[in-house]
């Protein structure tokens, strides 16, 4: 690194940690000093953190090579939701290489490693996201499965891969407060959810999510606030949104009659009728829905019928009900439930409803989005980062934000559409290089100096919801319902 580019990231090192460092001197020292805090000090310590993101910055670069290698063999070997067997597996043989103790099988195929700083303090997690979407026409796409890497959570591994080498590697560690935890988690994207819901049913999962999964098993006790990124496929080099989305997840299922669909269809009840009244009647609620509860309602149809020949019997409907808070959720969730009941009457069916925790709307972090924003303005300039307000995607992130604080920025050099057959990583020096160094310097900003920001930050921040109130709230969430055309039972 240039003379020239130290002293930039020195700079940006003093303006992001200046107004802490100065209540804490404020605190610390005399009255002489509480109207102007000890330059030199401060000095000395953001020359130091300066220096320990200098060196993480260069050992990932010296393990440029590796990291690439990791997210594109990721890429290669795409793995869906508590699927990822392969992929835990190279996590877990990447995190043993570096020495550290690694656990594996979390949450069916979560692997998580930890390593102490110089002091006591606040953990940081840094986690990436082991699963892979479905899309079988994508070019990188597993020919047996369909399974393909169409969101970039090979990019999130490999970054989180290469931040630990960074920062492990150097010894930064030791000189940095609190803990640090490599977290790879299953089963972000909820697809596949008649097979999820078949674990749950054998007692493999109680949720669908692999962070649900993670907090109901205590595998984030230990951590106190967590950071990831993602991929995306625009210009600015990145971005975090103040909040998202959040979601439940349905699964629908109408039962008919079968018969002969030419010689005697009348003596049939079509659940495929009933299944596409459903959802035109889902379609015409959409005005009935508040602008700003940003709702979203995007079903599918996943099991049509058996033979063309036959009324259609059974039918399968899967969907997601997304919204910005838990009372927008939870008005639409009921106006489905009723356009459902409707729509099975009109036609004679009888409707199966399934309905369990997905997401919690995200909330990221002010303080630990701005740290980020400041190192990638470091690597891109001082246009290269901004702060929207919201994003209607969801994310389980949103999930564990309601425990700890979290932020969940996004970087770019992806291409093509996110969830499409043509999203691809096109630029690995974004996407896993700087990605790591991203991952790397945000936490020497926050653990340095005995983990000072860190604490300042789970100082200013209570969480949503403890634990016990959040597992309580997601098993509230879930009920299976059965209309007939003449009652209800509940199940």
């Amino acid at each position: 690194m240039t003379f020239a580019a130290f002293a930039f990231m020195w700079k940006k090192t003093i303006q992001a940690h200046s107004r802490y460092i100065a209540k804490w001197a404020c605190q610390k020292h005399t009255t002489v000093y509480m109207k102007q805090p000890c330059k030199q000090w401060i000095l000395h310590l953001m020359t130091k953190a300066a220096e320990l993101k200098t060196q993480a910055c260069a050992e990932i670069d010296a393990r440029r090579d590796d990291i690439i290698a990791i997210g594109e063999s990721i890429l290669r070997n795409p793995e869906t939701g508590f699927r990822e067997v392969k992929t835990e597996q190279l996590v877990a043989r990447t995190l043993n290489d570096l020495d550290l103790e690694t656990q594996t099988g979390l949450a069916i195929t979560g692997v998580k490693a930890k390593i102490a700083g110089d002091s006591a303090g606040p953990t940081l997690a840094l986690i990436g996201e082991l699963d892979s979407l479905r899309i079988p026409d994508h070019p990188f796409a597993d020919t047996e499965t369909g399974a393909a890497h169409a969101c970039g959570h090979n990019a999130q591994i490999a970054g989180m891969l290469g931040a630990a080498m960074g920062l492990v590697t150097s010894n930064i560690c030791s000189q940095l407060g609190g803990a640090i935890a490599f977290i790879a988690v299953p089963a972000e994207e909820l697809i596949e959810v008649g097979y999820r819901m078949d674990l749950r049913e054998q007692n493999h999962i109680e949720f669908l999510t692999g962070k649900a999964e993670f907090i109901r098993r205590g595998h984030f006790d230990d951590v106190d606030m967590a950071l990831m990124c993602h991929t995306k496929n625009d210009d600015t080099a990145s971005h975090v949104a103040n909040s998202s989305n959040g979601a439940v997840i349905k699964k629908i299922r109408f039962l008919g009659k079968a018969s002969h669909a030419g010689a005697r269809p009348q003596a049939g009840i079509n659940a495929l009728n009933a299944a596409n009244l459903a959802m035109t009647a889902i379609a015409l609620l959409r005005e009935t829905f508040y602008d700003e509860d940003t709702i979203r309602i995007h079903p599918i149809i996943t099991h049509g019928g058996d033979a063309v020949s036959a009324v259609p019997a059974e039918v399968i409907v899967e969907t997601f009900v997304r919204g910005r808070t838990l009372e927008g959720i939870v008005d639409a969730n009921n106006k489905v439930d009723r356009a459902v009941r409707g729509a099975a009457i009109a036609i004679g069916a009888t409707a199966e409803i399934e309905t369990t925790a997905g997401y919690l709307p995200q909330t990221n972090n002010r303080t630990m989005s701005e740290l980020w924003g400041q190192n990638v303005k470091h690597l891109y300039g001082e246009d290269q980062f901004y702060i929207e307000d919201h994003r209607t995607g969801s994310t389980d992130m949103g999930d564990l934000g309601h425990i700890m604080p979290v932020t969940h920025p996004y970087i770019f050099g992806a291409t093509g559409n996110g969830h499409g057959n043509d999203y691809l990583m096109a630029d690995k020096e974004a996407v896993y290089i700087n990605m790591a160094k991203l991952l790397a310097m945000t936490t020497i900003d926050l653990l340095c100096d005995q983990g000072h920001q860190a604490r300042e930050i789970l100082a200013g921040q209570r969480p949503k919801l403890s634990k016990s109130e959040y597992l309580e709230f997601n098993r509230n969430l879930m009920k299976k319902v059965r209309y007939t055309p003449d009652e209800m039972t509940h199940e």
